[in-house]
């Protein structure tokens, strides 16, 4: 069993009973092709959390300061993340995550590119779109609706796929397809809040 496995299965076996888990439409995540999962951001917590209920093997963009501490450096390279200038075009990355949907793997993004402190839900930014457009990955929404506190429930909602099809078709630009994919997490916290 790999370390991602083994840090999946800690992280889920005391984050369930904690924060009371519930996990609804992770059926919504095609087993096999390219995906990418965009999710809300409410807390550190957000990734484990999503690549803990996702049934794929998730890879996570992080910011390239987390990479920065050599005590977390080789965690999070073991659990699939991979480090990204944050505020600026960062190509290395770019090639890094496009290439893993090239290979049929599954991505993680937050589009917001950082935590929400007031739970709500910003803005998100356009390399979300970039990626969105430039692959043929299936776009899957998730929320994570809080609060990470000690015996509240906690649900990870993942929605069904956006249609992106029609957007690649009218090759809208990069932030019109964040806006869309923003849009759909939305309905998903409105709904299940």
């Amino acid at each position: 069993m790999s370390f991602y496995h083994i840090a999946k299965n800690v992280v889920w076996y005391i984050s369930k009973p904690l924060f009371r888990m519930e996990v609804i439409g992770a059926e919504n995540i095609p087993k096999s092709g390219p995906v990418i999962i965009c999710s809300n951001h409410i807390s550190n917590f957000d990734p484990p959390m999503v690549g803990g209920s996702a049934p794929r093997v998730v890879h996570f963009l992080a910011k390239e300061e987390l990479f920065e501490k050599k005590w977390l450096k080789p965690i999070l390279t073991n659990v699939n993340a991979f480090p990204i200038k944050r505020g600026m075009s960062d190509r290395n990355a770019l090639r890094k995550a496009l290439g893993l949907l090239k290979e049929g793997k599954t991505l993680g993004l937050f589009p917001e590119g950082t935590r929400s402190k007031s739970m709500e839900l910003g803005k998100g930014l356009s390399g979300v779109g970039f990626f969105a457009l430039r692959s043929e990955a299936t776009v899957v929404p998730c929320a994570i609706i809080g609060p990470y506190k000690i015996g509240r429930k906690l649900k990870i909602v993942y929605g069904k796929p956006v249609n992106m099809k029609q957007l690649r078709e009218d090759k809208v630009s990069a932030k019109e397809a964040t806006d869309h994919i923003m849009e759909n997490i939305r309905k998903i916290i409105e709904k299940y809040q």
